[in-house]
């Protein structure tokens, strides 16, 4: 089982669709996480400017007020009465000013404010506060503010500073490599790339079936033209073969029927004399032998028009059909029975199924003496069963038995009474409704030849 599946996994993956699935599984997974990056870096720059642009709104709200009361807006400061906003401890300098920050305070103060501004631990800013934040009901194990240290030279060339706090903003965990994210993009990938993959491929899976068709069948459905304009094309071009090679077998049947046609006056003639030579033991055998030239013409004209016959595609009984075909033959006297059927219909061309059946019942009845007829359903497939009770075939000569011309020994299928054509009529009929006719000897003696075609 384990086994079997891998094979098909290989063969999938070898194939056109398994890999554009897997180039659009890649690419479209690889593109994911790429506009998964683009968006983190940009959530994170939007978090960094709106820390900052809280900094710069705060400094330019203190600065106006220094401007119009400085003294009364330090002491409220030092008093921490202006929430959010303190006198900066002794002591603290900007080892690593916040370049963005100080080039956002420029376009607001000028350049002659000179700013300096950046982020400094919370405890530096707020060493004798901390009592107080720790009183604070449902504050105890919060996080602390932020804390930002801001100098600049006001309009009046003195040098300001002041350290401002504010509500700690927690910064977006990353999503790019959790696992649940990365399983919904392969898989969303996964699954456009497989619809994808097999529309595309469907016009030449089309192509591919139509060939194969046409390879066991001179008759074959011509293939709807859809789908973009160079499958149409293709599409196109091989109806265009298929209706070529059909003209030509036609023509090649046309030949040899006009050919069976004119010989049958001289054949006819040629018995009308041989009635007439006196020696009866001679008469008899030239008349053997002009029976047998007669069959053989019959008989390749046959195998000619099975190979090009045209027939349209019909839904049958097929259980209604092998029981009328052994009444009809048990009715003419010849011993063939309808043992088990399979139900339901299958779509065949009748015609064509009926003479293949007839002619492999023919040869049970002749070589073997009776004909049981059975049907069974297997994976899909409707096999028809025709057994005799004759001799059988040996085993190494069983595919042979298809072959034009090849004949048996006495007694067996294309025997030397026969042209060793029959069979190789049946597998015509049977390839022109897209089946196959096989043999085998059965383990209690007889032959059983199997037509195979699609439930």
């Amino acid at each position: 089982m384990i086994r079997r599946l891998g094979g098909r996994v290989r063969t999938f993956f070898r194939s056109m669709a398994g890999q554009i699935f897997v180039i659009l599984t890649l690419g479209m997974t690889i593109a994911a996480i790429i506009a998964l990056l683009v968006a983190e870096q940009t959530r994170r720059h939007d978090f960094e400017r709106v820390r900052r642009q809280r900094v710069v709104a705060s400094a330019v709200d203190i600065a106006d007020r220094l401007r119009r009361d400085p003294a009364r807006i330090e002491s409220m400061m030092a008093d921490h009465s202006i929430m959010g906003a303190a006198p900066v401890p002794p002591g603290i300098s900007l080892t690593e000013p916040d370049t963005a920050l100080q080039q956002s305070l420029v376009e607001r103060f000028g350049p002659r404010s000179q700013p300096e501004a950046g982020q400094v631990p919370t405890g530096l800013c707020f060493a004798t506060y901390t009592g107080r934040w720790e009183r604070a009901a449902g504050l105890v194990d919060a996080p602390r503010p932020d804390c930002w240290i801001v100098r600049f030279t006001d309009h009046a060339g003195q040098r300001r500073e002041m350290a401002l706090s504010f509500p700690r903003l927690a910064k977006p965990p990353s999503t790019i490599f959790n696992p649940l994210y990365l399983l919904v993009i392969v898989a969303a990938s996964a699954g456009l790339a497989i619809f994808v993959a097999r529309f595309v491929s469907k016009p030449l899976r089309r192509l591919e079936q139509a060939a194969e068709a046409f390879s066991v069948s001179l008759d074959p459905e011509e293939i709807p033209e859809r789908g973009p304009e160079e499958v149409r094309a293709a599409l196109s071009t091989f109806n265009l073969m298929q209706r070529r090679a059909r003209a030509g077998f036609a023509e090649r049947t046309q030949l040899l029927a006009a050919i069976s046609h004119d010989i049958q006056t001289p054949l006819t003639r040629l018995r009308l004399r041989l009635e007439l030579v006196e020696n009866e033991e001679l008469r008899a055998r030239l008349l053997a032998d002009h029976e047998a030239m007669q069959r053989l013409v019959r008989e390749g004209l046959d195998l000619a028009s099975s190979t090009e016959a045209r027939e349209e595609w019909s839904v049958l009984d097929i259980d209604s059909l092998l029981a009328s075909m052994a009444e009809d033959a048990e009715e003419l006297g010849a011993p063939v029975r309808f043992l088990t059927g399979c139900g339901g219909t299958v779509r065949v061309k009748p015609n064509a199924l009926t003479r293949c059946i007839a002619n492999l019942v023919d040869n049970a009845v002749r070589y073997g003496g009776s004909a049981d007829i059975s049907c069974a359903r297997a994976g899909g497939r409707v096999l028809i069963h025709i057994r005799d009770r004759g001799p059988g075939i040996p085993a190494d000569r069983l595919d042979q038995m298809f072959e034009p011309f090849t004949r048996g020994a006495t007694g067996q299928p294309g025997g030397r009474t026969g042209t060793g054509i029959g069979l190789t009529i049946a597998r015509s009929l049977a390839m022109s409704f897209e089946a196959s006719v096989r043999l085998r000897n059965a383990d209690d003696g007889g032959l059983i030849a199997t037509i195979d075609m699609k439930g």
